[in-house]
């Protein structure tokens, strides 16, 4: 496996959109420090363009001191527009109901927006639903304006297609109340609940149900078939190896390690049978976790400012010190001499 393969996650170029806005919304220009991460107009304007998270996490973290605006995220979310997540955007901008919106922006994130550790998801029950975001933590200044950047985005988008404000019952957060945590409340986004299991926000069935006065059916029907493509052609996978390798990000976390059984229920497989069918393609699962482990490590440090501490946590480890040996021996040197290198 090529170690530089993986990548922490990718978004589409169109959410600099939002940023920028946000950036001018404190009556400064935001080109010079665009350009200083290679998003001129053209690159903005490159179909298909995407931009590294750990690179957005820093252009968000430069405009935040260039603007001295630490919910710089929270602006970015309500200055956001459906068209600014692409494809999958336009689509949910003809969806009949707030519902099917939130369903397709989340459906099709990975045409906008991947995280290799995990993604957005939709719960409804018979009250309501949540809707779920995924974020790299553990939290600093360089993403917390992510979380906030999203979930305030999600109720702007959705309040701009039913021409009739979305109000949350609730948002929860998972970090701690930062410094500006007054500033939630400026939105009217709803109550806000920090230091909270998952980054998700709860829409009743009411504004679940609110209609789209824009919406064309036949229109609508056309971009879902062209979104299903488009996701059926990026997440198509040729092997059983890449299947595992993508399934094991989410995964691995919070000192402990999937093990064969985990991954084989997850592949609604029997364990024997994945067994068997990794000796097929010439490897085994530990191979396969070892050599995940590996590339998510050496991507965290040459990407990130984490503490070896935090990245030992994020990719399972028991200890820091059980992390320091692994690196060493996948790579003959410590983390340390590898960020220094890099």
């Amino acid at each position: 496996m090529n170690p530089t393969r993986i990548r922490l996650g990718d978004l589409s170029v169109g959410y600099i959109q939002s940023l920028a806005d946000a950036v001018r919304s404190h009556g400064q220009d935001p080109t010079e420090l665009l350009e200083q991460y290679g998003l001129d107009s053209a690159r903005l304007a490159e179909p298909g363009a995407r931009l590294s998270i750990p690179r957005y996490m820093r252009l968000g973290f430069a405009a935040m001191q260039l603007c001295n605006d630490a919910a710089l995220g929270l602006r970015m979310g309500n200055a956001s527009r459906l068209a600014q997540a692409g494809l999958a955007g336009v689509t949910a901008a003809q969806a009949p109901t707030v519902r099917e919106a939130a369903r397709t922006l989340i459906r099709f994130e990975p045409l906008h927006a991947s995280n290799y550790r995990g993604q957005s998801s939709f719960h409804e029950d018979a009250h309501g639903a949540w809707l779920r975001f995924y974020s790299i933590s553990p939290y600093n200044a360089y993403n917390r304006f992510v979380v906030d950047s999203v979930l305030s985005g999600w109720v702007a988008k959705l309040s701009k297609l039913s021409a009739t404000a979305v109000l949350a019952e609730r948002i929860d957060i998972e970090f701690e109340a930062p410094v500006y945590a007054v500033q939630y409340q400026g939105l009217s986004l709803g109550p806000i609940s920090f230091g909270a299991e998952h980054n998700q926000l709860r829409l009743s069935q009411q504004s679940l149900g609110l209609r789209n006065p824009d919406h064309c059916p036949s229109t609508f029907r056309q971009l879902l078939q062209l979104c299903e493509q488009e996701l059926e052609h990026k997440t198509r996978t040729r092997t059983l190896r890449e299947r595992i390798t993508q399934l094991l990000g989410p995964l691995l976390n919070g000192g402990r390690e999937p093990d064969l059984e985990e991954v084989a229920a997850r592949l609604k497989l029997p364990t024997w049978t994945l067994r068997r069918k990794l000796a097929d393609e010439g490897t085994q699962f530990r191979v396969i976790l070892n050599e995940t482990r590996r590339d998510l490590a050496m991507a965290y440090i040459r990407d990130t400012d984490l503490a070896f501490g935090e990245i030992a946590f994020l990719l399972g480890f028991a200890s820091p010190e059980a992390f320091q040996r692994a690196f060493k021996r996948w790579n003959g040197q410590t983390p340390g001499a590898f960020r220094r290198g890099g």
